[in-house]
């Protein structure tokens, strides 16, 4: 089941944690996070999931940035995020692909105990020009049933900032 608006705030402070938190952002069933003023952009156009890959990092600037077509910008929520007890789980918004911007297609499940912030997979279908500190996805959290082990460590836990893959550390446990 998925927590509605109100069990978020019920739990906010305890199971759920959102730094900075606004109660304008909750919705019926999950909360509204904004983009952060940095991006990461892959240097080379061809990608290796065996090495890290090199990245450059991008201001956007308050009178916003122009994204390009056919491009992976990583960005990040401003919004610090904990969960004990629930899935958290992370949606664009439908007002931001309704612009052909798409936020966290592939990447959206969160592990029970994730601490960090979220980093975005976004791309465009057309130019957008984004701001910094819009709200571009939403958070929500299902419930989880029998025994688990909450997520510790890894590779993108307790993050502070955007993280570019780290696939290739896979590689390396093997």
């Amino acid at each position: 089941m998925i927590l509605s608006g109100r069990e978020i705030l019920r739990h906010m402070g305890r199971e759920i944690v959102i730094d900075p938190f606004d109660p304008q952002k909750v919705n019926p069933n999950s909360y509204n996070l904004s983009l952060h003023n940095e991006l990461l952009v892959y240097e080379n156009r061809i990608l290796d999931m065996k090495k890290p890959n090199e990245t450059r990092k991008i201001v956007i600037p308050e009178e916003g940035l122009l994204l390009e077509t056919n491009r992976l910008y990583l960005g990040r929520t401003r919004e610090y995020t904990k969960t004990d007890g629930f899935v958290p789980m992370l949606e664009g918004r439908s007002s931001t692909g309704r612009l052909g911007l798409f936020i966290h297609v592939t990447a959206g499940f969160g592990d029970v105990g994730f601490s960090g912030f979220w980093t975005l997979e976004m791309f465009c279908i057309q130019p957008i020009r984004i701001y910094p500190g819009v709200e571009v996805c939403q958070i929500y959290y299902h419930t989880i049933q029998g025994d688990y082990d909450p997520y510790r460590s890894g590779k993108y836990q307790n993050n502070t900032g955007i993280q570019p893959s780290l696939l290739y550390k896979d590689f390396e446990e093997k």
